[in-house]
């Protein structure tokens, strides 16, 4: 079999995708095997694929091929989420970019463009994870909007309202005026922004006197309906029971006394905007004070704002302010800096505001999730330092605001049969509703025509949090056989900028639900960031296209150079010399298999004892390693698995393994190491295929004809033998008197291809099992271990053994090597002189702190050790 010079990734890729697809190597049903099951961080059905897509579902591949190797029924289900916010800002900017307003179409006209467009660009992401190799599941392929989902969820709904979790409720909540939808407290980004702080002069009324009040928000006045003091703040007793006039809208409002205001801030005293500020608001309802909602749904003014209606908030912000210098009532400005609320999707200014939403009580849902990551740990959290993080969010967490004002997502099943707030009944379907609606009212002429269900949809993470749950179709089905045999799911892989929007929910909808735990393990990783530290971003353009860098590196150079640097919960510093490094790395393991698989084979010369000992040593190292790399796994260091991994591979078995039974220049070599080479290189590859899988195939394939039952993609992971620990610590020695030789030889100029005489004094009474593998890679004519030193001959020590090379047979000049060695002995006599100058120097001793002291005391030692060898070396060649 001609076998290419040079990898050819591109090619190779397509050829083992396209072969473990035909063979259906992804594809898990329920049998007789223990299941390992892993559900996708489902991306957003907008999204294209991006460095921490790439990162993240390589680890899960990494996860799930080792699964496979190891003899699990691995699943890995794939599926995006349909991003209600994102996606249906999406659409709205096309449409309009088409000269259609989302608001002149019906519901139903506009989730027709959503869909089209979502079967337009759904699928993009998940076709570009095949470029990665990921060995998903593409038959159980999920969407959270496919009818079986969305029947989950609205199923989930309607239980929890039915157990009296969820309520509809008249609140302050977080409003996206670029969305026009409301977000949960958790998809709020709060930012720190300089901005600036106005003192306003509000006027008492009846008098010429003024309060004056600093504020951020000069806009809001227009919804002020009292000023609040604290009633212990002697400054302003004399305002007790007054009113005063609110600055160019002219109202009057009532002076109130509170404690909750703080006497050290600003000036003392408060304005109230009961509609537009959520302590305001707890202060409206305490003083039972009017509510003025100042705002349209797009935060532009509404008729409140008289002369400003229609303009946006900050328009208003600088205009109202030159306003308030003209007439007097703007004492003064100040620079400020404060944290504004943002939406984690559009990036606009929360606005604070009244509204009807519907929320899901959460005291006491989230008890079990707390009891299985912080008390019991059933759930594990890696690196662990997240569990504080995880305990802040849920031991302070709020009832949920589970509505959003969208079209795209499931609409709320909720249906009204009246015109009052709680004229509704809530059920799965609408027939479900009409026969509840008419037990309501008793009135039996009630048809669905006089139903209307709630025109909001559900947070998209009210969908999300039931995955690992619903793709198997546990919430309509619990007896199902997949829902049985693969849930609870094994190891979960996400970044902890979600771990509360949907780690932390679907550990609680799991215990809801299920009664059970929805996995075992969190693994999450950490950002990917440039050199600089930034974060990886289409607006900064420091974000490489990942389909770029494969065509460049391919898909195993990528893979191998994200992890190598990607430890648990730990940003990475991505830099494209990483994926150079897994490029090299690739091209190392091609050559090496192509340097074996040139050698010529005899099956009649007996094996050197030196491959015996080779092939006795590697296999020890290779157990060591494997056991290392179980470690590893086991803890979720998965970048040191694959570490340990490379320096086998790299060092333990090019490097050496190789050397060791190479057979001479054009001389083949026996097959019993033939075979075992090859063994081991299997073994390798192996090890090596959850991270590098199609490089793997492709040489798996190459080194003999295999049937799709003995493709890698289902051989058997390399099994833990007891090994002998003492033979690779004395290799370790071994590897020290090879490179005191090749020192020697490149120092002297003394070629390879000429034998060398070693001598050695085993002082140190060192294993000599190995002597056979120095005499081989120091090209040794006779290797013997004598009782003193040897005149004449060149020397290196090891620990306290010392090595002679005897120079007698002209391959030095004496008196040019001894001439080198006294212009060294001079040198580093100048040096030790310099050295014991400054240590004899009272005032250095003195005031020197003790860690430069003991530098120069070991620079003196090793100077005098150096001394003596040199000296020892000219005195051997006279």
């Amino acid at each position: 079999m001609t076998i290419p010079a040079q990898f050819d990734a591109k090619t190779i890729e397509n050829k083992w995708y396209d072969y473990w697809m035909k063979n259906n190597y992804f594809h898990s049903e329920p049998d007789h095997r223990t299941p390992y099951t892993i559900v996708i961080p489902p991306p957003n059905v907008t999204g294209v694929l991006h460095m921490g897509h790439m990162l993240n579902n390589t680890i899960q591949d990494v996860l799930i091929r080792r699964a496979r190797l190891k003899g699990f029924n691995a699943c890995w289900v794939p599926g995006t989420d349909h991003a209600s916010i994102a996606t249906e800002a999406k659409v709205v900017a096309k449409l309009k970019a088409e000269g259609i307003n989302k608001n002149d179409l019906t519901r139903e006209e506009f989730l027709a463009h959503a869909w089209e467009w979502t079967d337009k660009y759904g699928g993009v992401i998940l076709d570009q994870l095949k470029k990665l190799g990921a060995s998903c599941d593409w038959e159980r392929t999920k969407f959270t909007m496919d009818p079986d989902m969305s029947a989950s969820v609205i199923k989930s709904f309607v239980d929890l309202y039915n157990k009296g979790l969820i309520y509809r409720g008249y609140r302050m909540v977080n409003w996206d005026p670029e969305a026009k939808t409301t977000l949960s407290d958790e998809e709020v980004i709060y930012e720190e922004q300089q901005g600036k702080l106005f003192f306003l002069k509000y006027k008492i009324e009846g008098s010429e006197d003024f309060l004056t009040i600093a504020t951020t928000r000069p806009e809001t006045i227009f919804g002020d309906t009292a000023i609040c003091i604290n009633p212990n703040d002697e400054r302003f007793t004399h305002l007790k029971g007054k009113k005063a006039i609110v600055p160019i809208c002219g109202r009057v409002i009532p002076i109130i006394e509170d404690e909750y205001v703080d006497v050290e801030f600003g000036t003392g005293c408060l304005k109230v905007t009961p509609a537009h500020d959520m302590n305001d608001k707890t202060l409206g309802e305490k003083h039972n004070l009017e509510i003025v909602d100042i705002f349209n749904e797009d935060a532009t003014l509404n008729s409140f704002g008289l002369h400003y209606q229609g303009k946006d908030r900050f328009v208003v912000r600088t205009e109202i302010a030159k306003e308030l210098e003209e007439i007097g009532a703007l004492a003064k400005t100040e620079i400020h800096l404060n944290k504004v609320g943002t939406s984690e999707r559009t990036k606009a200014v929360i606005e604070p505001r009244l509204s009807d939403q519907w929320f899901l009580k959460m005291e006491d849902l989230v008890k079990p999730a707390i009891k299985s990551v912080l008390e019991t740990g059933d759930i594990k959290l890696h690196p662990k330092r997240f569990e504080n993080t995880y305990a802040h969010w849920l031991n302070n967490i709020r009832d949920w605001n589970i509505s959003r004002q969208l079209w795209w997502g499931q609409q709320i099943p909720a249906y009204y049969y009246g015109d009052g707030k709680e004229d509704f009944v809530v059920a799965e379907n609408i027939e479900d509703a009409l026969v509840l609606a008419k037990e309501r009212t008793s009135n039996n002429s009630l048809t669905t025509s006089d139903l209307r269900q709630d025109v909001d949809a559900l947070d998209t993470w009210f969908s999300s949090w039931l995955w690992p749950m619903s793709v198997f179709g546990g919430i309509m089905d619990p007896e199902s056989a997949d829902y049985k045999y693969y849930y609870p799911t094994n190891d979960l892989v996400t970044g902890p900028d979600i771990l509360f929007f949907w780690v932390a929910r679907m550990i609680i909808a799991g215990y809801e639900y299920a009664g059970e735990k929805p996995f075992t393990n969190v693994y999450l990783t950490g950002l990917v960031r440039d050199k600089q530290r930034r974060k990886m971003s289409k607006s900064l353009g420091n974000s490489p296209d990942p389909l770029d860098l494969i065509e460049k590196f391919g898909a195993d150079g990528v893979r191998v150079g994200l992890l190598l640097s990607a430890s648990a919960g730990n940003d990475i510093m991505f830099d494209e010399e990483l994926c150079l490094q897994g490029k090299s790395f690739t091209n190392k393991i091609w050559n090496a298999f192509k340097l074996v698989k040139g050698w010529e084979v005899s099956e009649t010369i007996p094996q050197p004892e030196s491959s015996k000992v080779a092939i006795e040593w590697y296999e020890a190292k290779l157990q060591q390693t494997l056991v290392d790399i179980e470690d590893n796994f086991e803890k979720y260091r998965i970048s040191d698995s694959l570490m340990a991994i490379y320096k086998l591979v790299w060092d333990d078995f090019c490097s050496w393994f190789l050397e060791m039974i190479k057979p001479a220049y054009q001389q083949p070599i026996d097959k019993a190491t033939f075979d075992k080479a090859i063994e081991m290189l299997e073994s390798n590859l192996k090890l090596l295929h959850p991270f590098m899988p199609f490089l793997t195939e492709e040489i798996w394939h190459l080194i003999a004809d295999r049937t799709p039952e003995e493709a890698l993609i289902v051989s058997t992971w390399p099994e833990l033998k007891p090994f002998n620990a003492g033979l690779i610590a004395d290799f370790e020695s071994t590897i020290e008197v090879i490179s005191g030789i090749r020192t020697i030889r490149k120092d002297k100029n003394i070629p390879f291809k000429d034998t060398i005489e070693l001598k050695g004094i085993n002082s140190e009474n060192l294993s000599t099992y190995f002597d056979t593998i120095v005499t081989k890679l120091g090209n040794i004519s006779a290797f013997e271990y004598v009782s003193a030193k040897v005149d004449g001959a060149l020397s290196f020590r090891v620990k306290s053994n010392e090595y002679f090379i005897p120079i007698s047979g002209g391959n030095i000049d004496v008196e040019a090597e001894i001439a080198k060695l006294t212009a060294e002995l001079v040198y580093t006599q100048g040096f030790l002189k310099s050295v014991q100058a400054k240590l004899s120097n009272e005032k250095f001793v003195g005031g020197a702190p003790e860690k430069v002291l003991a530098n120069e005391r070991q620079k003196e030692a090793d100077a005098l050790a150096k001394i003596a060898t040199i000296e020892q070396s000219i005195a051997g060649l006279k």
